[in-house]
């Protein structure tokens, strides 16, 4: 049998995920409590158990096009409430991962923001809210977008204007760096 291209790109992409996920998938009987117990389910344009479903056939390609492996909020609430143990947290992650990786990213603002969010923690040690606001509103083109929410907050003195650096930075940047190169030299497996 003579493969066409899609065969092979789907199958190329199913071996890169099984190497980098290590996730059987195989194991999912579709019992949907992931899906039931996803606090962001409500807003996914497939279901956390379709996508699983989607991994299970080899159609890596639609599950990376998705929005919701974008929308999980990494919570791992579904890995917890699968009665086979899969772990479908990691299977959303290395989606997003390869997702990046072939350049298909379907939520391009959620991307930006992880980005920023990792720029701050690697320059401060911790977060700093003002900054992450303003980093992803410059980053995603929406300048003023969700400004409106921070003046009650610096008004309550619930927000600091100035950024704390942890003391232990250089103890995070190696931590950080690590996990890069791990990410490099494994292409994402972990």
């Amino acid at each position: 049998m003579i493969l066409n291209e899609r065969q092979k790109q789907n199958e190329a992409l199913r071996d890169e995920f099984l190497r980098r996920s290590g996730v059987d998938v195989s194991k999912c009987y579709q019992c949907g409590k992931c899906s039931a117990g996803c606090p962001v389910g409500d807003h996914m344009d497939i279901p956390t158990n379709k996508i699983m479903r989607l991994v299970q056939m080899g159609l890596i390609d639609e599950a990376m096009q998705s929005s919701a492996i974008w929308l999980c909020a990494s919570c791992v609430t579904c890995t917890t409430r699968c009665p086979k143990g899969v772990d479908v947290a990691k299977v959303m992650e290395v989606l997003r991962q390869m997702a990046k990786d072939h350049n298909c990213v379907a939520e391009k603002n959620i991307d930006k923001f992880h980005t920023v969010w990792m720029s701050i923690l690697g320059k401060m040690g911790r977060m700093y809210e003002p900054g992450l606001i303003v980093g992803r509103n410059v980053v995603t083109g929406n300048i003023f977008q969700d400004t409106s929410f921070g003046v009650p907050y610096l008004a309550h003195r619930k927000l600091k204007l100035m950024p704390y650096k942890s003391s232990n930075i250089d103890e995070i940047k190696n931590l950080i760096e690590k996990a890069e190169a791990m990410d490099r030299k494994e292409g994402g497996a972990r």
